[in-house]
């Protein structure tokens, strides 16, 4: 466990300026005045606040829609604030009921353990691992006896917890509710008893369990926290959130190759998001950009390139991001692509890239366009394609190149 020395005092930026940078993207702060009150007191004590955020690791890869939060938390970091990383091993276990319709399988502990240690290599691409506190819920779930554990189930009635969208939402489709799934909400506010959080952490769809935590807090009397949530951000396809299971994500440990392909299949318009949320760019900034590509003083393309640039750069580094930046233009402008290249409009959609060949006429067969795509002859902007499964995901006003062998180029674009 890394984190700031305990009892340092530290000088902070006014609370307005606090305030402000930490609001940036953000969907809700409950209750706001609360945060201001706390920057207040920290920044007259030098204390630092404790800013949580709670990750069960439940798979082993971290994608761009679970770095909007990881990046809030480096926000607070960035102010002097104490960055408390929780990881959910316990509760990984039990399973967050958060968005399912039916009962999580279990997992293990030794899956937990493992996803928990990539989780952490890759966590440290965005926070700073000498300022950061790792913590792990097993440390005291773990020893919670069954008299602690029955006295924590007192402090929450069932009904209020029947209210949660997910559980009504079983309840009305007559869908079963294991009574372990109960006890999670109340499991991960324990946490915040525990680490005695000022501020925690999450997507706007964990805000029942961050509501938790402040109710929690105030029945073992501790000061309540500031429940600060974050808008999802929305995968590839443009309409569901972003998800490894769907297929519409960006893995941070992909290539600077792969991750600038995806980036540029996104629409004009879901770039702003991207921008507000995966950038530290100011909104006014962002604003003022999207007023000069609506006035035509900017190309929408060129604005795209930047930001998957500034992206990739904050995971493999400026370097890495530039030389795929260049691969792109060269790729979409000058390797053996004519200038002229021929453009075919589409009804968004997804397509299996195989059905994409025989549709656009880039190859004569199925078949054909599996062997093509089995030998690395396909290439969707600039990135090689060699999965006959590929799901190809055209959203309204993507625009994306696309190359079958060695000389057939077609410019695709959704409307």
């Amino acid at each position: 466990m890394t984190a700031q020395p305990e009892g340092k005092t530290i000088t902070f930026p006014p609370v307005d300026e606090q305030l402000a940078y930490v609001r940036k993207g953000s969907a809700e702060i409950i209750p706001e005045a609360d945060l201001v009150a706390k920057f207040t007191a920290s920044r007259a004590s030098g204390k630092p606040l404790r800013v949580k955020l709670g990750v069960d690791p439940t798979a082993p890869d971290i994608h761009l829609g679970h770095t909007v939060v990881l990046r809030k938390l480096k926000h607070f970091q960035d102010l002097g604030h104490t960055a408390v990383f929780l990881i959910g091993d316990f509760t990984a276990m039990v399973g967050d009921p958060t968005g399912q319709s039916e009962t999580r399988p279990p997992l293990t502990r030794e899956q937990v353990n493992a996803y928990a240690k990539t989780y952490l290599e890759q966590v440290y691409k965005i926070l700073d691992k000498e300022k950061t506190e790792i913590r792990y819920n097993s440390e005291w779930l773990d020893k919670l006896s069954s008299h602690e554990m029955i006295r924590l189930c007192a402090k929450y009635p069932l009904k209020r917890m029947l209210e949660h969208d997910d559980f009504r939402s079983r309840l009305e489709n007559k869908q079963s509710i294991s009574v372990h799934e109960l006890l999670y909400p109340l499991l991960v506010a324990y946490d915040s008893v525990i680490l005695e959080a000022d501020v925690e952490l999450g997507a706007t769809e964990q805000k029942f369990n961050l509501l938790m935590g402040r109710e929690i807090q105030r029945e073992y009397q501790k000061p309540l926290q500031v429940a600060f949530t974050m808008p999802i951000l929305v995968g590839l396809d443009g309409e569901r959130k972003m998800s490894k299971s769907l297929g519409n994500y960006v893995g941070i440990t992909e290539t600077p190759q792969e991750m600038f392909g995806k980036l540029m299949s996104i629409s004009d318009e879901q770039m702003w998001l991207y921008m507000e949320l995966l950038t530290d760019r100011p909104s006014a900034e962002i604003a003022r950009l999207r007023r000069h590509v609506a006035e035509g003083a900017a190309h929408p393309m060129e604005v795209k390139i930047g930001l998957a640039q500034e992206i990739i750069a904050s995971f493999h580094g400026e370097t890495a991001a530039i030389h795929a930046a260049d691969e792109f233009r060269q790729v979409f402008q000058k390797r053996g692509a004519p200038s002229d290249v021929p453009q075919k409009k589409l009804k968004p959609g997804s397509r299996a890239l195989h059905a994409l060949l025989t549709e656009t006429g880039l190859a004569p067969s199925r078949s054909e366009a599996e062997r093509l795509i089995k030998q690395g002859g396909v290439e969707i902007n600039g990135t090689r394609v060699e999965d006959v499964k590929h799901e190809v995901n055209l959203t309204a006003h993507t625009e994306i190149l696309l190359r079958a062998g060695k000389k057939k180029f077609l410019r695709l674009v959704a409307e």
